[in-house]
């Protein structure tokens, strides 16, 4: 599974550890992707999608297809 929301485009983040000496090492902060199995009404069926925990939370408040709309992502784009 890719580490990438397929809503929101969340991809992993790369940054520097910084020691108190001040070192640098290379660090990747991976985005909260979770496989969900989500119901759309208006399809009349399941849809399986990996998304991020926050995109999750605006899916369950507004829908998966409102959300797809505002985001201007078609729905067979996202699908698992």
């Amino acid at each position: 599974m890719a580490r990438k929301c397929a809503l929101t485009g969340k991809t992993p983040l790369v940054g520097n550890n910084v020691s108190h000496a001040h070192n640098k090492t290379r660090k990747r902060q991976l985005p909260n992707i979770q496989s969900k199995r989500i119901y759309v009404t208006e399809l009349g069926r399941y849809v399986r999608i990996n998304l991020s925990t926050r995109a999750l939370r605006t899916v369950s408040k507004l829908g998966l297809i409102a959300y797809c709309e505002k985001a201007g992502v078609a729905l067979k784009d996202i699908e698992v």
